[in-house]
C-alpha cells in the first residue's frame, strides 16, 4: 500500500463548462479506471462560471470520492485559464487532460501513462482518428490541424484532442494563457519537452448538453497560431524579426530612391526626356517603404527594451546539474 502522504500516481485536470449532468458518470468511471490499475489519482474539476447545479455536484461528488479537488471561477474564463489553474494544483507524476462532456474515454488512461513512464515521452496527445463531430466541426478542423503541423513541424493529427498526458515536470513548465490550450504541444515543444508523442483514443458521441464551442473558435485559432510561432521563435529577440525587417524595408526603399533621382539626374544630363521625381508613384513607395522601415525597426528596438525590463527575461528550465 502506497504512503497516504506521497504525491498522487496521476493527476487528471477537467476544465468544465455546464456539465452537471456528466459529472458523476466521468467521476465514477476514473475512480473504476483507477481502482482496477492500482493507481492513486487526484481528479482536479475546474468549474469555468458554470450557471448550472455543476459546482454543487462537484461538491456531493467530494463527500463521495476523497481525491476529488476542485477550483470554482467567478466568471467563464476559457478552457486555457482553466487548465492553467489546474495545471498550478496537480501534483501527480503522469498528469492527465479530459473534457467532461464524457466524450473522451477514461480507459485510455493505463496506457497512455504507461507510454510516458516506459517510451520516455514528456507528452501523449490523443488522436480522435474515428469521430463523432458534425462534417462541419471535422473538415475545419483537419485543415486547422494540418496548418498546426505544417508550422510546428510536430507531427500530430489532432493538436485539440482534450485527452492529453503530461510529464509533470512539462505542466510546471510552460504557461497556457488566451486561447493557447490548442497549441500545448507547441508550448512544449518551445519549453524543451520534444518528445512528443500520439495515440489513438476512442471518440465517444455526445450523452448530455451540446457543445460550447461556436465556429468562432477557428478565426481565434489561427490567431493563436501566429501568436504562439512568433513567440516560439521571437519572444526573447523581438529585434531580429522587426529590426530585421524593418533594415530589409529601409534599405529597399532607399535604394528605390536614390535610383529614381540618379535616373533623374542622368536623364537630364544626356539631353533625354525627363520626368519629374515627384511625379512618379514609385518614389512615393519608395518613401513609404523607408517610413515603414524605421518604424518597424523602432518596434524591435521597443520590444527589446520591454523585454529587458521582463522579471522573467532569463527563465530558463534547467533539466539537471552536477556539483
Amino acid at each position: 500500500m502506497k504512503r497516504m502522504n506521497s504525491r498522487p500516481d496521476i493527476s487528471v485536470v477537467i476544465p468544465l463548462y455546464n456539465e452537471e449532468e456528466s459529472l458523476p458518470e466521468l467521476t465514477a468511471w476514473i475512480a473504476r479506471v483507477t481502482e482496477r490499475e492500482g493507481l492513486t489519482c487526484e481528479v482536479i474539476f475546474v468549474d469555468d462560471g458554470s450557471s448550472d447545479g455543476s459546482w454543487n455536484v462537484i461538491g456531493q461528488l467530494k463527500s463521495e470520492y476523497p481525491f476529488v479537488k476542485a477550483i470554482g471561477f467567478m466568471r467563464n474564463y476559457g478552457k486555457s485559464a482553466a487548465l492553467f489553474c489546474g495545471f498550478a494544483e496537480a501534483e501527480g507524476e503522469v498528469v492527465f487532460t479530459m473534457d467532461a462532456d464524457l466524450q473522451d474515454s477514461p480507459d485510455e488512461i493505463p496506457e497512455m501513462r504507461r507510454m510516458i513512464l516506459e517510451e520516455g515521452y514528456d507528452m501523449v496527445s490523443g488522436w480522435k482518428k474515428h469521430r463523432y463531430d458534425p462534417i462541419g466541426k471535422r473538415w475545419p478542423s483537419k485543415f486547422f490541424n494540418f496548418t498546426a503541423r505544417l508550422v510546428s513541424g510536430i507531427k500530430l493529427h489532432d493538436f485539440n484532442c482534450g485527452l492529453k498526458a503530461y510529464r509533470r515536470k512539462v505542466v510546471k513548465s510552460i504557461e497556457v494563457y488566451g486561447e493557447m490550450h490548442r497549441y500545448i504541444p507547441i508550448l512544449a515543444k518551445y519549453a524543451g519537452f520534444t518528445a512528443i508523442g500520439e495515440k489513438v483514443v476512442e471518440h465517444r458521441a455526445r450523452k448530455f448538453g451540446h457543445s460550447k464551442f461556436g465556429m468562432e473558435r477557428m478565426i481565434k485559432g489561427y490567431l493563436d497560431l501566429i501568436t504562439v510561432t512568433f513567440m516560439s521563435h521571437f519572444g526573447r529577440s523581438p529585434m531580429y524579426f522587426f529590426g530585421g525587417l524593418g533594415t530589409l524595408m529601409f534599405l529597399v526603399g532607399g535604394g528605390t530612391a536614390v535610383w529614381v533621382i540618379a535616373e533623374k539626374l542622368y536623364r537630364q544630363a544626356h539631353c533625354m526626356a525627363v520626368r519629374g521625381v515627384t511625379e512618379q508613384p514609385l518614389f512615393y513607395l519608395a518613401l513609404l517603404a523607408v517610413v515603414l522601415g524605421v518604424m518597424l525597426f523602432l518596434a524591435g528596438f521597443i520590444g527589446e527594451l520591454v523585454n529587458r525590463a521582463s522579471t522573467d527575461r532569463n527563465r530558463y528550465l534547467i533539466d539537471k546539474t552536477i556539483k
